[in-house]
């Protein structure tokens, strides 16, 4: 169990063993529950569609591949 402290601005940094024991990436959504006095959970919001999550759905370049055709051809190369 990870120990961590709580800043001026009430943020609070999840420990790096922690982090890459889930697998954690910046930008994912995290869900707060408050249990009773002593205890916080944190609990993961699923990403329905990781790779849009990464790269977004805004077109940032004329050739620009979009989301839907890169996850096509990777399932129809899949044998």
């Amino acid at each position: 169990m990870g120990k961590t402290k709580v800043t001026e601005k009430f943020q609070v940094t999840i420990p790096k063993d922690i982090r890459e024991k889930i697998g954690l990436m910046p930008g994912e959504i995290i869900e707060v529950e408050v249990m009773d006095e002593k205890t916080i959970v944190l609990k993961r919001d699923v990403v329905k569609n990781p790779l849009e999550h990464l790269i977004g759905k805004k077109q940032l370049f004329k050739n620009h591949i979009r989301v839907e055709n890169v996850e096509e051809a990777a399932e129809s190369n899949i044998h």
